[in-house]
């Protein structure tokens, strides 16, 4: 009998782990083996492997339907392929009826998984297809580690020689907005003995959630940021991104001066280029001004195309760049992927295709 609410087994840490065999009487080493299996191959049908017995028996007492534990094993109700041939976009359906989407990109000598870290959002970018949604709920870790799984398993499958070593927080919902669950997902992720994606290859994107910023520098957390900034007067940023009312520019370029200060580590500011919203060489040279002191790389975002926003991707983005440049500061676009299949910056809501 099942005595409490289920969990998932992919929510749980390696320590996590062992402390629940312990408590049923298995040792660490089965752990490690069942960790193995889980992590680092990504397997879902547990009771087809062959583990020692204390192991298979706990096993088979205590994961499945009716039992203490569970595996996140979302449902594939779409995958679409898109015509670059080099990402998939992928519809899952989480165990509430929940839908998120998992882009899986290539690139040259890399593959990268865009994951989700909510089922909407509650930031409201205007622009974005995620914030037209609304909010819906928080992921839990094991909801975002086992959208890195499958695409794992989707690239064993298609592309036996080629590894996933790029993860970014850039899907579906705000990363900061959930961060408790969001760390505990990468300290998973990252771990060694599993996924092995080391922290340097992963990075988190965040609209601006002030406190979570000084958060990640407190505790000198070693993953890449990103901040979503779009504008460089505060009329101009809370235009795009209502948030900025609660955690204004001000405010915000602080914290990330702060960051810059306690982790010594470069800040990706994005930049979503919107036509005769954000891309005036006025703004640009005053966005120069604003990150002056800050070890800034500026990631330049053409507009991907929303249904629920009017605007129009500016033609402005080179001379925007050259000022950027000629200012300092390293400033690139942001190669595009699967923008026909709407797995592109900002297109995410986790809608099926219509065939």
């Amino acid at each position: 009998m099942n005595a409490g609410p289920q969990r998932s087994l992919h929510d749980l840490g390696f320590s996590e782990l062992v402390a629940v065999l312990a408590a049923s009487g298995v040792i660490a080493h089965h752990a490690k083996a069942l960790w193995r299996v889980l992590q680092r191959e990504g397997e879902l049908d547990l009771a087809a492997r062959d583990f020692l017995p204390p192991l298979q028996r706990w096993i088979e007492q205590s994961v499945g339907e009716g039992k203490p534990f569970f595996l996140d094993a979302p449902e594939v109700v779409d995958e679409i392929p898109s015509s670059d041939g080099l990402t998939r976009k992928f519809l899952l359906r989480l165990r509430d009826g929940h839908t998120i989407e998992t882009v899986l990109m290539g690139y040259d000598g890399r593959q990268t998984v865009c994951v989700s870290t909510q089922a909407g959002c509650a930031m409201g970018c205007v622009f974005c297809a995620t914030g037209q949604m609304g909010f819906v709920r928080h992921l839990r870790p094991g909801e975002i580690v086992a959208q890195v799984l499958h695409a794992r398993r989707v690239l064993l499958h298609r592309h036996p020689n080629k590894r996933l070593r790029n993860l970014v927080l850039m899907g579906m919902g705000e990363p900061l907005h959930n961060l408790d669950a969001v760390l505990h997902a990468l300290d998973i992720l990252s771990d060694v003995r599993g996924s092995g994606i080391g922290p340097s290859k992963i990075a988190i994107s965040t609209v601006g959630v002030v406190p979570g910023i000084l958060r990640l520098a407190a505790e000198q957390r070693p993953y890449r940021l990103a901040v979503s900034l779009h504008g460089s007067t505060e009329e101009e940023r809370a235009a795009l991104v209502p948030v900025s009312r609660r955690w204004p520019l001000d405010m915000l370029i602080s914290a990330c001066r702060k960051y810059g200060e306690l982790t010594g580590k470069r800040i990706f500011f994005e930049w979503t280029l919107i036509a005769g919203k954000n891309d005036s060489p006025e703004t640009a040279a005053r966005l120069a001004k604003l990150l002056d002191g800050i070890d800034a790389h500026i990631n330049l975002i053409p507009l991907n195309p929303t249904g629920g926003f009017p605007g129009t991707a500016s033609q402005s983005g080179h001379a925007f760049q050259r000022i950027l440049r000629a200012a300092g500061y390293p400033c690139t676009f942001r190669q595009s992927r699967g923008i026909d299949v709407a797995a592109g910056c900002g297109m995410l809501k986790a809608a099926k295709r219509v065939c």
